[in-house]
């Protein structure tokens, strides 16, 4: 759908990065308030860029789902710039909520999980492989809906990809090894690698490989295990655990058939127990106290920081006392 850009009356910056800046903005025919990407002036120019930016908008064209946030058209601005409108979430992201409350319990994990699913699913199905699932990239609103966003660097298997060959794209704790590999052809089976990452990190806390760097890290999705769920999390019900340690397969080949296939082991897993009114109230007051949460006092959870580099710093700490202790004494 083409837009004109005069039709909305942008506001507040919500947004931004190396390629475009997301605004608050007021669609003026309708009065409805949406989110607009534009695309940065200073990469306005660069051609590969600005086909990736039309790639995102065909991509996100193409899909419709209650669970991927929503597409309403886009343009250029009077100076020849790239936008695009979609909608606004009201609320804030899985990044935020992780943050806020370190992990999650197994009744929450299955029910952001299988919207994520479903999510994933009709992307799969349109032939949109997403590449970079990740929980800054999955918006929650107030009332526990949850939307995938942030297709920038999404792969439609039905056209030629952007991506040279033999480069690396994503997010380093959530890529697949075929990823990290620079693999030709990608499929959906990437993304639930990085839904096994993501699902590990609700319910553990921390997502299963970290490292310093993206060699540490790279290497343990080509070559480790990760540690048993039960040992962070024993209450998660046994199928529960199964299905992430076999998403989290090195090859594309043992993981679940599809997106679905995780969605029907999560939505049985509901169905044995009573979603009651209290429990669903605490969940919704856990979102509040995340989104709403003063960006000076939010909790920041141990996992950004692993044992190794807290060992050289308590280490680093104890010889500086040590020498302080010394220097006093002459």
């Amino acid at each position: 759908m083409k837009r004109k850009f005069e039709e909305f009356e942008l506001s507040d910056i919500i947004g931004t990065g190396t390629v475009g800046t997301i605004y608050r903005a007021t669609e003026i025919p309708s009065g409805e308030i949406r989110a607009v990407k534009v695309l940065q002036q200073s990469v306005s120019q660069d051609k590969n860029i600005v086909s990736r930016f039309e790639r995102e908008m065909l991509i996100l064209a193409k899909l419709n789902h209650p669970n991927i946030v929503s597409y309403y058209g886009g343009g250029r601005t009077e100076d020849g710039r790239l936008f695009y409108v979609m909608e606004l979430i009201d609320g804030g992201t899985l990044k935020q909520l992780l943050q806020a409350h370190n992990r999650l319990s197994w009744h929450e994990t299955i029910n952001y999980g299988i919207q994520i699913c479903s999510a994933l699913q009709h992307a799969h199905n349109h032939g949109i492989v997403h590449r970079d699932l990740k929980p800054a990239n999955l918006f929650v609103t107030y009332q526990g809906q949850l939307k995938l966003g942030d297709f920038g660097i999404a792969l439609d298997t039905g056209e030629s990809d952007l991506t040279v060959s033999g480069m690396t794209v994503g997010s380093w704790l959530y890529m697949s090894p075929e990823q990290i590999r620079g693999e030709e052809i990608i499929t959906g089976q990437a993304d639930l690698y990085s839904l096994g990452c993501l699902l590990y990190e609700m319910l553990s806390g921390s997502p299963p490989f970290q490292g310093n760097s993206f060699p540490v890290i790279f290497e343990q999705h080509l070559k480790e295990k990760p540690a048993p769920i039960k040992f962070s999390a024993p209450e998660t019900p046994e199928s529960l655990q199964q299905a992430v340690l076999q998403l989290l397969a090195k090859t594309p080949q043992e993981r679940p058939f599809n997106a679905r296939t995780i969605q029907g082991i999560m939505s049985e897993l509901k169905l044995d127990w009573e979603e009651d009114e209290q429990r669903y109230q605490k969940e919704l007051s856990r979102l509040k106290v995340a989104f709403d949460a003063d960006p000076f006092t939010v909790y920041i959870p141990n996992r950004d920081i692993s044992w190794k580099t807290l060992t050289v710093w308590l280490v680093i700490l104890g010889i500086s006392v040590t020498i302080l202790a010394v220097l006093q004494n002459q």
